[in-house]
């Protein structure tokens, strides 16, 4: 790591954050709830996306001591669509932590934060730079992006070993505005350095001292190890309907989107007369077929392809909870694997 050359980052990139950093809500405070519920949220979900959840968030939830008392259904809603639930669950573990072992302040040591439940060493080092001014860094694979570029590091960003040099390189030249300099970083992935396309050189900051601006090495970097192969799943769904309701079922309290909602599923793909049969055996008596349809939803390791029937029952039977369209879409969060069936239940 090539800490002579990272050493001029400050005095670039300040200068240019202040005039060109995007006016993003989460960046009109230094209060640390509202950061670290940014932090969580940008995981996985582009700017964009996140911005009316946060909204949306912090008026139903303004508190750390809110978030800790909050049920867990009222929690997956407000979540709806976000995806990665674990990272909510662990939202309101974290806030219960918060008020139990430090009387409802947000703990202002690094090793304290990095205690709370699904807080690791980025959100740990965003919240303390960002809320507190301490010179620890968020290393993320915008930030690791900027750096393998600028040093020309052909080490593979995926190991955990490269993550700690950046991690300790750039903490050994960080200014008194930590906050400011860890989002300049950031905001420089993010925008000119992005993700595969050509980086914007001629407008960064960094161009006179950055390896792969001078010599047009960019789209060489950051390197990556091979990706594994992703599990597939089949399954087949059922959006059974009766009298203007609609079954559903919580999905266990632990594994893949533990506690969330769901339609009736079964493993495997069924043919038409399975899937009635097997309803049969569910104590539900198929009345009509509506329509059937296939669709894919991709998790980070697996990836579920799934046959769904619309189906409209005799009676309301079965081991489900039935509700009212209005029901659903007030109280009953379903995860985007299911809720796309959901989204065209008015085409039925």
């Amino acid at each position: 790591m090539e800490s002579t050359i990272l050493q001029n980052l400050p005095l670039a990139l300040l200068p240019w954050y202040q005039q060109n950093k995007r006016d993003l809500p989460w960046r009109r405070t230094k209060e640390p709830y509202p950061i670290w519920l940014s932090e969580i949220m940008l995981q996985q979900t582009r700017v964009e996306a996140v911005k009316g959840y946060y909204a949306r968030f912090l008026t139903a939830l303004p508190t750390i001591e809110a978030l800790a008392a909050c049920d867990d259904d009222t929690l997956h809603k407000l979540w709806e669509g976000l995806g990665y639930y674990s990272r909510v669950r662990n939202l309101k573990k974290a806030a219960q932590a918060v008020m139990t072992n430090h009387g409802g302040v947000f703990p202002t040591d690094h090793w304290d934060i990095l205690a709370l439940p699904g807080i690791g060493e980025y959100t740990a080092g965003a919240i303390c730079s960002i809320a507190y001014d301490q010179p620890k860094a968020a290393v993320d694979g915008n930030v690791l992006r900027v750096i393998s570029r600028i040093t020309e590091d052909a080490t593979p960003i995926d190991l955990p070993a490269y993550k700690s040099k950046v991690k300790a390189a750039l903490e050994a030249i960080y200014p008194a505005q930590a906050g400011d300099f860890t989002q300049a970083l950031m905001e420089l992935g993010a925008t000119l350095c992005g993700p595969n396309r050509q980086p914007d050189c001629a407008s960064c900051p960094c161009r006179d001292f950055c390896g792969s601006a001078l010599h047009g090495t960019a789209m060489q970097y950051p390197v990556k190890l091979p990706k594994k192969s992703r599990k597939t799943e089949k399954m087949t769904v059922f959006i059974l309907s009766c009298g203007g309701k609609y079954a559903l079922q919580k999905r266990p309290d632990t594994g893949l989107l533990a506690g969330l909602w769901q339609f009736p599923n079964l493993p495997g793909h069924l043919s038409t007369q399975e899937a009635l049969s097997a309803l049969e055996r569910l104590s539900i008596i198929p009345r009509e077929l509506h329509r059937q349809v296939t669709r894919k939803h991709i998790f980070t390791h697996i990836q579920w392809d799934m046959v769904g029937f619309y189906l409209e029952t005799a009676k309301v039977s079965g081991d489900f909870v039935w509700l009212t369209a209005d029901e659903i879409n007030a109280t009953a969060a379903l995860p985007t694997a299911f809720r796309q069936f959901w989204e065209e239940i008015s085409d039925v």
